[in-house]
Order: C-alpha cells, then sequence, then structure tokens
C-alpha cells in the first residue's frame, strides 16, 4: 500500500521564493498566488485524540506561528485508539486550553502507519504511546516524549488527565509549556 503524500505548507509563487537552510523550506513574504512545498509535519500523539495531544496541538501550533515557522512547520495531533474519532477535545481539554489563551478547534482522529511515514517528529505523551508508535513505523528514531525536550521534567510522560479533575488539564498544559521550548529548538535543527 502506497504511503500517504507528504504534507503541504502554503508558500509564495517560484519567482518570489527565498530559501532558507539547506533543506530547501521556503520562507517568502509576498503575495500573490499560492503553491505547494513540502514541509516539516510535528505531530503530537496520545490515546483518543482528545486530551492530550489537541493541548500539546494547539500549543505547539502557537508557538510554532509565534517563531515565525508556519510557513515550514506543520502540526498535527492523533490518537493511538480510535474510541473518538470525530468528535471535539474533551470539554475540560478545551476549558484548560481557553484558560492559557489557546485555540479549541479539534476534531479527534487516529494516527495510521501511512499518516505516521509523512511524520518527521512524532512526539508521544507516554511510554505506551511511544512504544505503539514505534512499532507502527520504519523510522523509530522519530518518535520522542514529549517531556524529553524539558530538562527540568521530574519524570518522561504527560499524565492522562481524562476524568479527573480541572487540574489536571492544567498540569498537561504547564508540563507541555515547559517542553515546547526544547521542541521548538529540534524543530530548527530539523530544518536546517
Amino acid at each position: 500500500m502506497a504511503g500517504a503524500p507528504p504534507p503541504l505548507c502554503i508558500t509564495a509563487p517560484a519567482a518570489a521564493r527565498s530559501v532558507s537552510g539547506n533543506n530547501g523550506l521556503v520562507n517568502a513574504a509576498v503575495t500573490g498566488p499560492e503553491t505547494q512545498t513540502r514541509c516539516l509535519h510535528v505531530s503530537v500523539i496520545c490515546s483518543g485524540n482528545i486530551c492530550r495531544s489537541p493541548i500539546g496541538e494547539q500549543m505547539l501550533r502557537a508557538a510554532i506561528a509565534d517563531a515565525g515557522l508556519e510557513h515550514a512547520v506543520r502540526v498535527s495531533s492523533a490518537g493511538t485508539g480510535d474510541w473518538h474519532i470525530g468528535q471535539r477535545a474533551d470539554h475540560q481539554a478545551e476549558l484548560a486550553l481557553r484558560r492559557a489563551g489557546f485555540a479549541t478547534d479539534h476534531r479527534a482522529r487516529q494516527i495510521t502507519a501511512a499518516e505516521l511515514d509523512t511524520i518527521d517528529l512524532a512526539l508521544a505523551a507516554d511510554r505506551g504511546h511511544e512504544r505503539v508508535l514505534r512499532r507502527m513505523t520504519g523510522s523509530p528514531q522519530k518518535v520522542r516524549l514529549l517531556r524529553s525536550f524539558d530538562p527540568a521534567a521530574t519524570g518522561d510522560e504527560v499524565p492522562d488527565p481524562y476524568g479527573g479533575p480541572d487540574a489536571g488539564f492544567d498540569d498537561v498544559v504547564a508540563m507541555t509549556a515547559a517542553a515546547i521550548p526544547g521542541v521548538l529548538a529540534e524543530i530548527r535543527r530539523l530544518l536546517g
């Protein structure tokens, strides 16, 4: 079975492009007809794609935009299970995102091997997700624990807040925020 197509970023017309880095990714600041080009794909993965991974996706997407990298990086999220496909993020996850000032647009999806083939950096919420993802890909080195990017972390997993108090969701936001600078550094390294 053929793999999924690589993720695409919208860029400016070829005549107006300027290349950044040695990887051919485009950094264009002009207007006009848009074209599409290959970009780095980062995905946050948890169990059902309704709590930890949508929080990670929204927070990382905002950080990517703040860093001016949205032209070169696509951010997504998915779950290892199919329990919540098509559903919004958990209500408590949405509330935690709103309290922290982030968007809440989301529909749950399940990761597939074909999609994983298009991902350059898969950020697993816990060791169970990490194991599942590494078994699904021929490139296990691209699967990393999200908290491994937080040098001050006291553990390597983001605990599942599902069914717990609001404070658990706020903890996920805090853990994700602490990992984002390290994730951004890795993204910049991958971009060259």
